[in-house]
């Protein structure tokens, strides 16, 4: 898996994120099973508009999910807790961020959730 950077809007403000590209296995793992402190953000990269289902179940922390347009804009954010399903936003998305909610990532995280 590949390193890559994104560059983000949300609430008028601008910021950049270093994220995991998946391969298809990790697709389907993302963050199961990973420690909370060593856990990096990942993204899921469809290559064309999908309307899958996530889950996470078998993540033991809570975790940060943007879904994103073909265009990297915002389509939804969720604060996804530990062992919940069915978790996806109502429109299509081309790709998906996973922010695992640990220290590396703090700055995000409050820009995110905090108004």
């Amino acid at each position: 898996m590949k390193l890559k950077k994104i560059g983000l809007e949300y609430k008028n403000k601008k910021f950049e994120i270093t994220v995991k590209e998946c391969n298809w296995f990790k697709k389907i793992s993302g963050l199961i099973f990973t420690r909370r402190e060593k856990a990096k953000a990942l993204l899921f990269d469809f290559k064309k508009p999908v309307q899958w289902n996530f889950h996470s179940l078998f993540v033991f922390f809570p975790f940060i999910a943007i879904w994103l347009d073909d265009n990297d804009k915002i389509i939804s954010i969720k604060n996804i807790k530990p062992f919940k399903y069915n978790l996806s936003p109502k429109k299509p998305f081309e790709k998906v961020i996973e922010i695992p909610i640990n220290s590396r990532y703090n700055k995000i995280i409050k820009l995110l959730v905090d108004d």
